[in-house]
């Protein structure tokens, strides 16, 4: 496990609320049965270098039933524009990490997910696992992802959040991410969408895991079918147990080189 500083770990939850932009998201206009996004939470790399419990030693500081929504691996046709059309219809604000690739080849929808709102992360060009890569290599490989994203965004700005491929990380590659100014998301629960499942098992499995974790970061694939048809169902069941939704957006420091 990558161990950080006890101290910066202890002042987290403070240094994130205190953010001047960590405030109430606009209400869902005529839509008080939508689940909504309850509050954007500004986060620093400064503050918050690498956040998910699977993977670190901490998370983003969010209250009981608060949840971030991300998504990895788009954008991908027929399967993100159904996801956005569910997070549109809920009012909902997530997190998309990209290949670099499929922006490439899709920009159209990267565009799509800037302009309705939502937060543009980055996950590699073409998904190797880069710790098992020299770490020079490595960074070519993000960088690559980051210049294909940015370009697909024709001017728009994505943010300085960063996955690896199968949580792949190595120690090297943290503390160069770091040192740029770019915060890792790890993750606190999925619902294993990799595997084939019907969208209801997947829906049902993802609330028992949610349940019994009360709180962080959820990690889904806008390229899988089986997610995108039962996003609707999770998001109406996420409102009626009482889950409030944040969008984290970044809270200072340098965008991510073009």
């Amino acid at each position: 496990m990558h161990t950080c500083c006890f101290s910066r770990l202890a002042r987290l939850a403070i240094v994130v609320a205190l953010l001047p932009s960590a405030v109430a998201a606009q209400d869902c206009s005529g839509r008080p049965d939508a689940l909504g996004t309850a509050r954007t939470l500004a986060v620093d790399a400064a503050a918050t270098p690498r956040v998910g419990r699977k993977h670190f030693p901490d998370t983003l500081p969010l209250a009981d039933k608060e949840l971030v929504l991300t998504f990895d691996d788009g954008p991908w046709p027929g399967t993100t524009p159904a996801v956005l059309d569910a997070l549109k219809s809920e009012c909902v604000k997530a997190t998309f990490f990209l290949l670099g690739r499929n922006a490439q080849a899709h920009p159209g929808l990267v565009r799509r997910e800037a302009a309705e709102g939502h937060t543009i992360g980055h996950h590699t060009f073409s998904h190797p696992l880069l710790g098992r890569m020299d770490p020079d290599k490595a960074m070519t490989e993000i960088d690559k992802g980051i210049r294909a994203d940015n370009a697909a965004l024709a001017g728009g700005q994505s943010a300085p959040f960063f996955r690896f491929p199968g949580f792949a990380s190595s120690p090297a590659l943290l503390e160069r991410l770091q040192a740029r100014g770019m915060i890792v998301f790890g993750a606190d629960v999925w619902a294993s969408d990799w595997t084939e499942q019907t969208p209801d098992a997947e829906r049902e499995r993802l609330l028992r895991r949610i349940d019994k974790i009360g709180r962080g970061i959820v990690l889904l694939h806008d390229t899988r079918g089986q997610t995108a048809r039962m996003l609707p169902g999770l998001l109406k069941a996420l409102k009626t147990r009482g889950y409030r939704i944040v969008h984290v957006v970044p809270g200072g420091g340098a965008p991510p080189p073009d």
